[in-house]
């Protein structure tokens, strides 16, 4: 697995749930689809976050602990992804939105103290294969919690659903 380079682009708090981060409030009159959940994603938290994090071509969204309760949106994770994210890295996330994320090939690290070790605007290596995470800005190293190993070939291939796709032969094949 390759390593993630990117600026700390959005730190939030504790407990943002999924209803925060793909909330209706911000959805009136907007289509149904990934595009639009991103138009919308965390506005609650943070109401400039998709332009943030999209900023600079995407970056590294750092969160406190509960990270994703709630319910089991998968437009919570696929929005925060259409956003930009490359990484999301959290003190610790809701078992059900951290799987989601997984499913769909967004990185998740869980690194106890990272709210106290990154700021907006550190740039950061993470290593999602060991959990380490670097910040250049402030020449500190954080230990996360790595990718599971069972889980780092549905990484590879860009989520659970093309990983299957490729192990049944069903994948369509880009020109």
């Amino acid at each position: 697995m390759e390593k993630i380079c990117g600026k700390v682009n959005v730190k939030l708090g504790d407990h943002i749930d999924t209803d925060m981060i793909s909330s209706n409030q911000f959805s009136k009159g907007k289509g149904y689809g990934p595009k639009d959940w991103a138009e919308c994603c965390l506005r609650v938290a943070d109401r400039d976050f998709p332009e943030k994090m999209a900023a600079g071509g995407g970056g590294i969204l750092v969160v406190g602990v509960n990270f994703g309760c709630g319910s089991s949106r998968e437009s919570a994770p696929t929005s925060i992804q259409m956003c930009g994210a490359k990484a999301i890295i959290g003190e610790e996330f809701a078992r059900i939105f951290y799987r989601s994320a997984i499913n769909l090939g967004l990185v998740c690290i869980e690194a106890p103290g990272i709210t106290a070790s990154a700021d907006v605007g550190d740039q950061l290596e993470v290593d999602p294969a060991t959990g380490i995470i670097y910040n250049w800005t402030k020449d500190l190293t954080i230990q996360g919690s790595p990718i599971p190993a069972n889980l780092v070939q549905q990484f590879e291939a860009g989520g659970l659903m093309p990983y299957l796709q490729d192990k049944l032969g069903i994948r369509k094949k880009e020109d």
